[in-house]
């Protein structure tokens, strides 16, 4: 039996499709991170059980159907634009009844909600296009939910705004805006395919917390670092690491 139990509500003809349910982020471990090697003569990543907790931390959202687009090209009026091609209505129309996700006019958010930020730029001042998620998000009294793009697992073309949303209180779909990556795709002709992992879902207890600033000795920091330079991946996963269940 499990303490917590966070759930993902949808409309009914929607959680008959199994293939598009939230998972364990554990489940979705990337491909380059499963072909490394990893030894006492040649250590990786693979090794450092901090970067491993990053990628099994927490539920997984995917795409829930395809969304075509072209970025930051320019119109007939010489003007930097975005063109949204809707999608189809075959299983949009099915999966998204509650939503109406066949609009012919996209989701989207101006960029003048976050004017100087980095979001701002890196999307090269246009609206944000918004995926419209058909999950409800629910978690016990006292929780909510941090919503991050994967870590360490991003996608290269695009990225959600990340937020913290109640969601013991908050009963209805979270949608999430995108940033293009304008960075490396000064135009991005593309099509994110329904599936692809975009949200981390990680549920956090609601605490107050105070900070505190202290000196320690010089002691005990030479103490710490020889400590740490006994092998610290090995010392690290058997004597600090605790193991966490997310199911």
């Amino acid at each position: 039996m499990f303490d917590n139990t966070i759930e993902f509500l949808a409309h009914e003809d929607y959680v008959s499709l199994k293939e598009d349910y939230p998972t364990p982020i554990k489940l979705n471990i990337p491909e380059w991170f499963k072909k490394l090697n990893h030894s006492h003569a040649e250590k990786t990543v693979k090794g450092c059980m901090p970067f491993l907790d990053t990628l099994t931390t927490g539920y997984l959202l995917k795409v829930p159907q395809d969304y075509a687009f072209v970025h930051n090209f320019t119109n007939k009026e010489g003007q930097k634009d975005i063109e949204w091609h809707p999608p189809g209505v075959d299983g949009a129309s099915f999966a998204f009844k509650s939503i109406n996700l066949t609009t012919q006019v996209p989701n989207t958010h101006p960029p003048q909600q976050v004017e100087g930020s980095p979001h701002a730029e890196k999307n090269k001042q246009l609206p944000f296009l918004k995926i419209l998620n058909p999950w409800t998000i629910k978690t016990p009294p006292g929780y909510s939910c941090l919503f991050l793009p994967p870590l360490n697992n991003t996608d290269d073309r695009f990225s959600i705004i990340p937020g913290i949303v109640d969601t013991d209180t908050f009963e209805q779909e979270i949608n999430f805006p995108i940033v293009i990556n304008g960075d490396k795709y000064p135009v991005l002709d593309t099509t994110i395919k329904k599936g692809t992992p975009y949200v981390q879902v990680i549920p956090f207890k609601r605490e107050t917390w105070k900070m505190k600033i202290k000196p320690v000795s010089t002691n005990f920091l030479q103490k710490s670092k020889l400590f740490y330079n006994l092998k610290i991946m090995h010392i690290y996963k058997s004597k600090f690491w605790r193991k966490k269940k997310w199911n």
